[in-house]
């Protein structure tokens, strides 16, 4: 059976449609958007009967497809009338094209820098009719008052304020194409039925007017047998001249069509977050993610403890799943998820993760946080706490959740609450991580999650500020601005007669959590120099400041010695054991990586910054 039929409809027949409420808009499409030369430009097309792409449309009454829906803007309010169809693709389009023709309004659009003006359109009747002149120049658009001034408004260049005036200027208003008998009659009157100004109005008829009447354009119709999945995929890759909508917005026309609000239910879930640095990044579709995950999961664990032995459901977070989520599952798992998201955040600062912004891979956090649904109290056992975060590291250090993550969450959520729960097989992700010693030579910035993973792990040795000597926690984080810096300055390493390559000084051997004001002490000398200047500001005997400089994963004896190849073999090594300890797998020394094509640095300056506000 046919799923969609496609036919050329009469322009007028699809506007008025939309006038009388046949034709409405999904709730969740975006609100129009196009600006004052995108109307002129498809009002030219039309009267030039140039193509201006296809529309498509739903047929409506389909019971899985029940989408809330409205009125395109500027028209008639539907007060709970059915649509016949709903306009799947072309609403900017058909915005523009109702307004400015039928509503017989003002249209509400923008100007080039962003503006927001009033505009009526017009059809200046002599150029459109000159063969000299392109018809696009004929079409203009007017204020408000339809009043055009110069010198400061003194003096007036085109007043259309009445029909006499827009007679005696031969400007012919757009808005009235569709009531053209009601126009004409009284511009002959105007002329004295001049025979010269009846012949031109005639041509102007039968070249314009009659263009824009006869105009017709493809409409592919999407019949109501049509499956959920076919009809979200539409919206989601051919809002031509649009802005393409997320899963996020699909659901919440879904679930608005059951009288439930899903975005000001997430305003309430991101006001819960507020307090919870480290999810500031975590989206909407994260959220859903997260939760059709668990709740695809709890399908299987329930069928399991009513005996079922095969044939489960699958466990995923797929667009497909997530547009399939019920609302009765997004209502039963929303709080769970919500603490196993704030859950995860906690157990981060536990392992000095105290902002987004130093969050290795916020799409980790997604299979994290269904997890923590599920384990509840029994993560605050300290043996499944740890196991989790072996876990966390290794998919941070095997640098598994770049891309194509869906396959790996629903992997993550059975096997990693059988291991920790009823001691099953290791899971997929520790399996897979692996790192490669001389990765630590290309982490460079944030962009990396490793980089980040590093800069965490650098801190869980109560590492210690070298000029306030307090323990780095997320108080200090945040009270003294604290942030990755060079341990050999750049200022240093760049100097001529030390020969090092910006690939080893920036790299994250060389770099380590410091407040902003020692960093300042640091400044560009010899690590020699800045310690003695430091040792007199922190005000400790030696063996203390020693102490204090080992808590960062240094040797100091090459710091004092301004040794920066052995200091930075002895650190790569130090790290190398923090990272094992992590992942609780031993890296292979003699493994080499090779890069394809030339490292860029993306963020080019020496110390990295975060906003504190």
């Amino acid at each position: 059976m046919e799923t969609f039929d496609s036919k050329k409809t009469s322009l007028y027949e699809i506007l008025k449609s939309i006038h009388e409420g046949k034709i409405q808009l999904p709730d969740f499409q975006r609100g129009w958007v196009w600006d004052d030369n995108r109307i002129k430009g498809i009002l030219a097309s039309v009267a030039k009967s140039f193509p201006i792409g296809a529309v498509m449309l739903l047929e409506n009454g389909n019971e899985s497809i029940r989408f809330k829906t409205k009125a395109i803007e500027g028209a008639p309010e539907v007060n709970g009338k059915k649509p016949e169809m709903l306009i799947l693709d072309g609403q900017q389009r058909l915005t523009s094209l109702y307004q400015a023709i039928i509503s017989n309004k003002v249209v509400k659009t923008r100007n080039a820098k962003g503006y927001e003006i009033n505009r009526w359109y017009y059809i200046d009747m002599q150029k459109a009719l000159d063969p000299d002149t392109d018809l696009e120049e004929a079409i203009f658009s007017i204020n408000e008052n339809k009043i055009i001034t110069e010198n400061i408004g003194r003096d007036v260049v085109l007043d259309l304020t009445t029909r006499e005036k827009e007679f005696e200027n031969m400007m012919y208003p757009v808005s009235l194409i569709d009531e053209y008998d009601t126009w004409f009659p009284s511009f002959f009157e105007f002329w004295e039925y001049d025979k010269e100004k009846i012949k031109f109005w005639n041509e102007f008829h039968r070249r314009i007017i009659l263009g824009f009447n006869n105009y017709s354009l493809p409409v592919i119709e999407m019949t109501k047998e049509n499956p959920k999945e076919a009809v979200c995929q539409v919206f989601e890759k051919v809002n031509t001249g649009g802005v393409s909508l997320s899963v996020f917005e699909l659901l919440t026309a879904s679930f608005a069509s059951e009288e439930f609000d899903l975005k000001e239910d997430w305003n309430h879930i991101k006001l819960k977050f507020k307090s919870y640095k480290v999810l500031d990044k975590t989206s909407e579709i994260d959220f859903i993610q997260a939760i059709t995950l668990f709740s695809t999961y709890r399908r299987k664990v329930d069928l399991e403890q009513v005996g079922q032995k095969d044939n489960f459901p699958a466990v995923s977070a797929k667009r497909k799943e997530m547009l399939n989520l019920e609302l009765s599952d997004y209502k039963k798992y929303r709080n769970q998820v919500l603490e196993g998201f704030i859950k995860a955040s906690k157990i981060l600062v536990e392992n000095h993760i105290f902002h987004s912004r130093d969050v290795p891979y916020t799409t980790q956090l997604v299979p994290m946080a269904a997890i923590l649904s599920q384990l509840g109290k029994d993560v605050d056992n300290m043996g499944n706490k740890t196991k989790l975060m072996r876990w966390f590291w290794c998919g941070v250090f095997g640098e598994l959740y770049g891309s194509a993550n869906e396959t790996r969450y629903a992997l993550d959520i059975v096997q990693v609450v059988d291991w920790i729960l009823k001691d099953g097989p290791e899971p997929k992700t520790i399996y897979d991580a692996n790192f490669v010693p001389s990765r630590l030579h290309t982490l460079r910035t944030r962009n990396s999650a490793a980089y980040k993973g590093i800069y965490a792990i650098l801190m869980d040795d109560n590492t210690r500020d070298w000029l306030s000597g307090t323990k780095i926690d997320i108080s200090t984080y945040f009270s003294e601005s604290i942030d990755i810096h060079h341990i050999f300055p750049v200022a240093w390493c760049e100097k001529n007669k030390n020969t090092i390559s910006r690939d080893e000084y920036d790299s994250i051997i060389n770099k380590t959590p410091l407040s902003g004001r020692t960093n300042r002490i640091v400044s560009g000398d010899a690590p020699s120099k800045y310690l003695d200047r430091i040792k007199k500001n922190v005000g400790v005997a030696d063996d203390e400041f020693l102490e204090i400089l080992k808590s960062h994963v240094v040797n100091p004896e090459f710091m004092y010695k301004d040794d920066f190849k052995g200091f930075f073999n002895d650190r790569k090594e130090r790290i190398l054991q923090k990272i094992e300890k992590a992942m609780g797998k031993a890296i292979m020394r003699e493994q080499s990586l090779t890069e394809e094509g030339e490292y860029v640095n993306d963020e080019e300056f020496a110390d990295e910054t975060v906003d504190f506000s």
